[in-house]
């Protein structure tokens, strides 16, 4: 199986599976409940939900074990991505192509819809189909990945260094939580579910990471570079907010550059400590370095 298959096979499972889980915890008969499905089912690369069961194959697991914990880092994503869009944060009126959560069902019920998605995520953890000890460190691997020593305090310094210049360590700061955290959660649900050992999660870490910074200094060029039809959401926001990015410190070109060499370093560490079987997470990193939305 090729890249482009395994990655449309581990969407095909966890689209069933995602079905599954809003029947069960997000049911119609709500407009908070139809709001947050609004935006949870509005597609995307889903890159979070498939590194979560690549990771659980590349330890020896299946992905199907993963499949449930990869609907919770989704959903948590999602209700991160609905706050995000609103006016007291980046004031965004599209994503994904589609009029934002708080365009399509006002702010008060988009805020609602991001908070059931954040409680419901943890609820589809306590009830995956894994041993206990999977569902414990996939739920302290989420709340860490996404709270105040990760994603959530990555929002905050973006925020805080809006309107003024930073440095290149800065911006390193930043995007490893307000990115690289939650994507580094991921892996490390995919990890527990496969029982991957401390040696393995620490490696995974560094990837993920790494893997984090080169996603967002692309959306950096990509915002300067791209379109709106292209990304399925506005452009030049980041000019607009007079915020720093990686393509205003270095340019895209060299803003790129720097992330083609820090994906090269991380897939090379992968590889030599898996061999074939990091293969499609390797491919993974080269295909979101290269992505044009």
């Amino acid at each position: 199986m090729n890249y482009r298959q395994r990655y449309e096979a581990y969407l095909e499972l966890f689209n069933a599976q995602l079905t599954a889980c809003c029947d069960e915890y997000l049911p119609l008969g709500s407009q908070v409940n139809e709001a947050a499905r609004y935006s949870l089912l509005a597609g995307g690369k889903r890159v979070r939900a498939v590194l979560c069961m690549a990771t659980c194959e590349l330890l020896g697991g299946q992905a199907q074990q993963a499949a449930q914990l990869a609907c919770a880092v989704e959903m948590l994503h999602c209700y991160s991505l609905i706050h995000d869009d609103l006016p007291c944060m980046d004031n965004d009126d599209f994503r994904r192509g589609k009029p934002s959560c708080h365009k399509a069902y006002g702010e008060a019920t988009a805020l609602l819809a991001g908070d059931l998605l954040l409680t419901e995520a943890f609820e589809v953890i306590a009830n995956a189909p894994v041993d206990d000890r999977a569902r414990v460190g996939a739920c302290a691997a989420l709340a860490h990945g996404a709270g105040s020593a990760g994603m959530v305090l990555g929002q905050e310094l973006d925020l805080k260094y809006e309107n003024q210049p930073v440095e290149e360590e800065t911006l390193r700061l930043v995007h490893r939580n307000k990115t690289g955290a939650l994507i580094n959660a991921a892996m490390q649900m995919g990890a527990s579910a496969a029982g991957g050992n401390a040696e393995d999660c620490q490696r995974l870490e560094q990837f993920a990471y790494d893997l984090g910074l080169v996603f967002q200094i692309v959306d950096d060029v990509l915002d300067v570079t791209s379109t709106s039809e292209e990304l399925g959401k506005p452009i030049g926001s980041d000019a607009e907010n007079n915020k720093t990015t990686f393509a205003t410190l270095y340019g895209p070109q060299g803003a790129m550059e720097l992330a083609k060499k820090i994906n090269a370093e991380a897939c090379g560490r992968l590889s030599r400590a898996y061999g074939e079987r990091s293969e499609f997470l390797t491919a993974l990193a080269e295909n979101l370095l290269c992505r044009r939305g």
